[in-house]
């Protein structure tokens, strides 16, 4: 189900009633689209108009809930109660037909939705007179859920449903599936079958195959046997094939309720989990994915991301192990594919926009295959809601370097140096440094970068940190005078406030110390004195320059380094 940013806007209520007060809440919505209470609030007093929307409901008030409810539900997919109530509403107006399409919508968006599949063969049972067609959709409800730990909801309303209809022999197949999953009430199931093991007919019991063995073993055994001690002797024989497999699911129940107990909520909604919860579902992903099988740890994944569908941890998570599952570097074109779906969920869906990894790492698997042009839309997407993230800037940057030239990357960052804040464009800079140094090995054009830019950008406590640690860099072959001289500029010549350069200094203070030659202890002490000393808050920056850095031109030479987006290389310390 596909969710359009903004299209309540294209919302309009035209009826009589409480026109004012809904196309108020219709405003409200739009103001604050990424907030659950006024949806709510929408939604409750839509389904309120006219007392009750009914088949006899005008058509203005019908069209707006139908509207209301398929937008909030693509923003929220994930409130099965509200499909629920979505289905009643049209069942009342439009029938049994408009009813099941809402249910299918529902099911195809919560397809692990215990509650939601019960709720749907609830109503196929009520409304329709077909048993063949309605056991169908418990059987399609079956693969869906059986994994669920609590799934035993649906498997009772199964068993209601065959025991209804006096079908026995459907209702021991539903006793051996059910008794042989890990779950919650496997035990009670298992009963039931052990029941029918004594008194149903042998064919309901085990695939003829099995029963054939079963019966060979035991007339070749015992080839005097009486028939009814060796119909006795096979279903005991019968009963101990089972065993091994309930014994499986019940040391598995047993493993996973240390898990399911801390389980307090295991539905979506908007409110924020604890950190216990949180931290119960890491431990519970992490048991699963060590017992090595495949489907029940995606099942597990697909639980804990109802509970969890607006946290990107745990949709991280899951797109790595998906993408783990690939034999080493021979990749599977479905997991591929898997993975991909994961990434698309998460971004178009759940994860706030204003948490852009899990979308950048969606751009590098499209990369991966091969489709550079979907991940540079991803990367659009993301800075258009949010223009002067840095991460998704720098991302884009490495995209157009990878799939094109070094030069495209660098001119693309030109573009948004000039459209952003200081601060934003300082870090900007210090990757088209990072760029000319370590990509195309321009050492000398990566200082140029550095030097271009620190009269326009003077005010950039980012720049400055990445020239200076650039240079920190570039010592052990340039020398240390490059590194006296930004640090001298920046006190000399930039914008910076004096907290920031005091800041900036400590880095140098601690190079000098790491990584100076036989003078380095005397410009130590003076710039500690100064920077650090009681008298630090009078001293110009010119006596602080002068001191430190006597009869050295400070415009001679610049550098390189980053503040948040660009980590350069540790600093090896070398006499020039």
């Amino acid at each position: 189900m596909l969710y359009v940013r903004g299209g309540i806007a294209a919302v309009h209520y035209t009826g009589d009633e409480a026109v004012e007060e809904i196309n108020q809440l219709l405003q409200n919505v739009i103001d604050n689209e990424d907030e659950f209470q006024p949806w709510e609030i929408l939604v409750g007093r839509v389904a309120e108009l006219e007392g009750g929307l009914h088949r006899n409901s005008s058509p203005d008030a019908i069209e707006l809930l139908r509207k209301v409810y398929d937008a909030f539900l693509s923003k929220f997919p994930l409130f099965f109660g509200y499909w629920k109530k979505y289905a009643d509403y049209e069942f009342a107006i439009g029938g049994t037909e408009a009813a099941e399409m809402v249910y299918e919508r529902g099911v195809a968006c919560n397809p692990t939705s215990v509650d939601l599949w019960v709720h749907f063969c609830q109503f196929r049972m009520n409304t329709c007179h077909d048993n063949v067609i309605v056991r169908e959709l418990f059987k399609r409800a079956a693969d869906f859920v059986c994994l669920d730990y609590q799934s035993h909801p649906f498997w009772d309303k199964y068993i209601e449903f065959e025991e209804r209809l006096g079908e026995t022999g459907n209702l021991t197949a539903i006793y051996k599936r059910a008794a042989l999953e890990v779950s919650w009430t496997h035990q009670s199931y298992y009963d039931k079958l052990r029941v029918a093991i004594g008194s149903r007919p042998l064919e309901e019991l085990v695939e003829q195959d099995v029963l054939a063995s079963i019966q060979s073993a035991i007339r070749l055994e015992h080839p005097e046997l009486a028939e009814l001690d060796f119909d006795r002797c096979v279903r005991h024989k019968i009963d101990e094939h089972f065993y091994p497999a309930f014994g499986a699911a019940q040391r598995g129940a047993a493993s996973c309720y240390e898990y399911e107990k801390n389980i307090k909520r295991a539905y979506f909604h908007v409110a924020k989990l604890d950190e216990a919860e949180l931290q119960n579902w890491r431990d519970y992903l992490s048991f699963q994915e060590r017992q090595g099988d495949y489907r029940r740890t995606a099942f597990l994944y697909e639980r804990c991301l109802v509970t969890c569908a607006l946290y990107e941890e745990f949709w991280l998570r899951y797109a790595r192990w998906m993408f783990s599952q690939n034999n080493g570097t021979t990749f599977s074109g479905q997991k591929d594919d898997n993975t991909r779906l994961i990434y698309m969920r998460a971004s178009c869906i759940f994860v706030s926009l204003d948490e852009p990894t899990v979308r950048l790492h969606w751009a590098r698997l499209e990369e991966k295959l091969k489709r550079p042009d979907i991940a540079e839309g991803i990367h659009e997407a993301i800075l258009d809601v949010n223009p002067g993230n840095i991460k998704t800037i720098i991302s884009m940057a490495g995209l157009k370097r990878r799939t094109g030239q070094n030069s495209d990357a660098i001119q693309y960052l030109e573009q948004q140096i000039n459209a952003h804040t200081a601060d934003i464009s300082g870090q900007l800079v210090a990757e088209q440094a990072r760029i000319r140094w370590q990509c195309d090995n321009d050492i000398q054009g990566a200082r140029d970068t550095f030097q271009r830019s620190a009269s326009r950008l003077s005010d950039s406590q980012p720049l400055w940190k990445s020239w200076l640690q650039f240079e920190m860099n570039q010592a052990a072959a340039t020398g240390r005078d490059q590194v006296k001289n930004v640090h001298n500029m920046m006190h000399a010549q930039s914008a910076l406030s004096p907290a920031q350069k005091k800041e900036l200094s400590q880095d140098y203070l601690a190079y000098l110390l790491e990584c100076g030659g036989i003078d380095a202890a005397r410009d130590y002490m003076l710039l500690d004195r100064d920077i650090n000393g009681s008298g630090a808050t009078t001293k110009t920056e010119d006596q602080t320059k002068v001191e430190v850095d006597e009869g050295v031109d400070s415009q001679s030479g610049p550098a390189n380094g980053h503040q948040e987006s660009v980590e350069y290389p540790s600093i090896k310390c070398q006499d020039p």
